[in-house]
């Protein structure tokens, strides 16, 4: 073992260990990385930048925008209200109502808005008809992510996989591609969760603002719960280190963290991100940090969204699908032969979408920087680079070679399997963005040397890197949903490790019966 291939193996087990204990923000970690693999060599400047110009990396910025345009039109809101039932019902028959729809919806929008928008109404919604909102939130979660994996723009890591699939010299995936083996596992996650989610999940668990019989409103002062986002200045510092009160004119009543609930010596309970925090403020706080990255999520029991006129919201929906229609119909052979110099895919469609959602001011375009999350775009970007220093290093040529001689009398599918297993236990500790940058050249390396089609492994990686279900911490909806609905770390474990072994066998049969080796 040469010193590349040392230096990259410490230099990916330290960013692990940041990743995992919560070091700083994931892309500040990988930009470390990177940075390091540039002092010694491993990396050129021009490797370093490569993945700040990628296709992929700029679609997801713009995908930022189109999310938070069609979540500014109102549409998300109303879609949900129709979609739930007003009379008394079950929780089978209110599932059965809202998580197909929303897995649709999420196959062509950032979960994140998705969820923002959908968890306070269906926990509103759920206290009026007296049934546990635990019953639906991490459903809500789960139904976005496997509507996710069923597109090209469902999920950041289809985007991120086809753009290094692009730059590694392949055909990357067109729209609905990733739909052919996304669907099967969707409609069976969606299946168990209609069958064992109101067995495997809690049931209500109240606020203690409630219980203990405060007034609802005091005064000019009213409950409001607020999620704490990456942004926000008070993370990893305790209450008493960080007054919120002098920062943002609310009184912290309660905490929810990690499924526990702190309602005494608030001043030694230490923030961390996807925490829940039950306030009592004023009629002005959500109005002034609404549009805040500060926080993923802002409730008070009633609609906050603005009202919109139905022109834009039709036009908002009408571009949305635009944009789809637009990117499927371009990537068929017929278009490309008319219009042989231009390309009409996603991201052409995606650029054109974006403008005119600015002009016809349906997201302020004055605020378009609010909307991206630019960690997750330096992550994505840095991606690239350390996919590119674990190729350059030998790194992944080595551990490929360990992988085929481990499944050595077992074949393809063996590979597979030890594939998906090594990236979705990454993208539960980690960053999905990060577990397909580790398990991309490693991949490719195995397809190499094995002289196969490394599509079917490109796509077990699509199907692993977003099977996000047995932790709260491997996605950001998870976290949401784990501080809004009272989740305990193991609930998620109990519901979501047998979702993550349907998905994990759905991949391995499913995906070389469709693209062959």
């Amino acid at each position: 073992m040469d010193f590349e291939i040392i230096f990259v193996l410490l230099a990916l087990v330290g960013m692990i260990a940041a990743l995992v204990w919560d070091c700083m923000r994931p892309g500040m970690v990988l930009l470390t990385v990177v940075v390091l693999f540039l002092c010694v060599g491993i990396l050129t400047p021009k490797e370093m930048l490569e993945g700040f110009s990628n296709k992929g990396m700029i679609t997801v910025a713009m995908l930022f925008l189109v999310s938070e345009g069609i979540r500014q039109s109102g549409a998300l809101g109303q879609l949900i209200k129709k979609l739930l039932p007003q009379r008394k019902t079950t929780v089978f028959k209110a599932q059965l109502r809202m998580l197909p729809p929303i897995a649709f919806i999420s196959a062509f929008l950032n979960n994140t808005p998705v969820v923002v928008i959908f968890a306070p109404i269906i926990k509103r919604w759920a206290e009026s008809v007296k049934l546990p909102a635990t019953k639906f939130l991490i459903p809500l979660s789960y139904v976005t992510i496997l509507g996710g994996i069923c597109t090209l723009i469902g999920t950041s890591t289809n985007l991120v996989v086809h753009g290094m699939i692009l730059e590694a010299g392949y055909q990357g995936f067109t729209m609905f591609e990733l739909g052919r083996v996304g669907i099967f596992i969707a409609i069976a996650g969606i299946i168990y969760l209609f069958i064992f989610s109101n067995k495997l999940l809690p049931d209500e668990r109240k606020d203690t603002l409630i219980d203990d019989g405060e007034e609802e409103n005091q005064g000019n002062l009213h409950k409001v719960e607020a999620v704490l986002g990456s942004r926000f200045p008070g993370i990893n510092k305790t209450l008493g280190e960080f007054n919120f009160t002098r920062h943002y004119g609310a009184i912290v009543k309660e905490v929810k963290s990690g499924g526990e609930r702190f309602t005494n010596n608030l001043e030694k309970v230490v923030l961390h991100e996807g925490d829940t925090l039950v306030l009592w403020a004023d009629d002005s706080f959500i109005p002034t940090w609404g549009e805040s990255s500060v926080f993923l999520m802002l409730a008070n029991g009633s609609d906050e969204t603005e009202s919109v006129s139905r022109g834009k919201r039709w036009l908002a929906l009408g571009l949305l699908i635009f944009m789809i229609l637009g990117a499927t119909i371009g990537e068929l052979p017929s278009v490309k032969e008319l219009i042989p110099g231009m390309n009409l895919d996603m991201f052409f469609f995606v650029c054109i979408t974006t403008i005119i959602m600015a002009w016809t001011k349906i997201f302020p375009p004055k605020k378009y920087t609010k909307y991206i999350s630019w960690d997750i775009l330096i992550t994505i970007a840095c991606a690239f680079a350390i996919s590119k220093a674990m190729e350059n290093s030998g790194f992944a040529a080595m551990i490929a070679s360990h992988i085929i001689s481990m499944a050595d009398n077992l074949g393809p599918y063996a590979l597979l399997a030890i594939l998906f297993v090594i990236t979705n236990i990454f993208t539960e500790l980690i960053t999905n963005n990060a577990a397909a940058a580790l398990s991309f050249p490693i991949a490719l390396s195995v397809a190499l040397q094995l002289e196969v089609d490394p599509t079917p492994f490109f796509v077990v990686i699509c199907m692993a890197a977003s099977a996000s279900f047995s932790t709260p911490i491997g996605y950001q909806t998870n976290l949401i949903v784990q501080g809004v609905g009272g989740y305990k770390f193991t609930d998620f474990v109990k519901i979501g490790l047998p979702l993550n072994l349907i998905t994990f066998l759905i991949s391995i049969f499913v995906i070389p019966m469709i693209w062959k080796f």
